[in-house]
């Protein structure tokens, strides 16, 4: 029986641990970089290393920066008074492009996952309630995605903060539940952006 070079099976084997790429999928790509002239290999080569090298997190909201401060955290002109809650920084470029929101940002870095063992210490709970002891926020967006995790994350923020008197709120009509942030198109997250709510502990009663 055929058996390919053992290197293509290694970078197969490699390209199948990445998520959302399967066997099939990993030999397309494997087969591709096969094709791919030396000068076009050689930039997604360097592309690659400079994700590893020069990207980091934000140190103050942990979104993708290549400074210490995000683009978005060192701008003057956002509104600093209000802080929207997104559980990856895609999320956050999603809601960017609506062009609906000049607020501020914290990137949790994902979302609570009890079954898991994902408890608020393996995300960036801890320093978000940090920031808002620290800074004088008006309004505290929850935009995590409208699945079990997410509405499990923005309750557990809910609970932990019913003591300050701060408005809290939650992205309102047109993302159903079950939806990702990520994937809801612009004028959809717009609105919904737009028809926030207030939340609070009785959301959940």
């Amino acid at each position: 029986m055929y058996e390919f070079t053992p290197s293509y099976l290694k970078a197969v084997e490699e390209l199948h641990q990445l998520p959302g790429i399967g066997p099939k999928s990993a030999e397309k790509l494997a087969a591709s970089f096969l094709r791919m002239n030396e000068e076009d290999f050689e930039s997604f080569i360097s592309s690659l290393q400079e994700l590893r090298t020069k990207v980091k997190q934000c140190v103050k909201c942990f979104n993708l920066t290549e400074a210490d401060l995000c683009p978005i955290c060192s701008d003057p002109n956002r509104d600093q008074f209000k802080l929207c809650v997104v559980e990856e920084s895609k999320d956050l470029a999603a809601i960017e492009k609506t062009g609906a929101y000049n607020g501020l940002y914290h990137v949790l870095q994902g979302v609570l996952k009890p079954i898991e063992g994902i408890h608020s210490h393996k995300i960036r709970l801890k320093e978000l309630f940090h920031r808002i002891g620290q800074e004088t926020f008006q309004e505290i967006i929850l935009a995590t995605n409208f699945n079990y995790e997410g509405e499990l994350t923005a309750m557990y923020i809910v609970k932990e903060l019913k003591n300050r008197s701060i408005t809290i709120s939650r992205l309102a009509s047109g993302l159903p539940m079950g939806s990702d942030i990520e994937f809801a198109d612009q004028l959809t997250l717009k609105n919904a952006l737009r028809g926030r709510e207030k939340f609070s502990e009785e959301t959940f009663k």
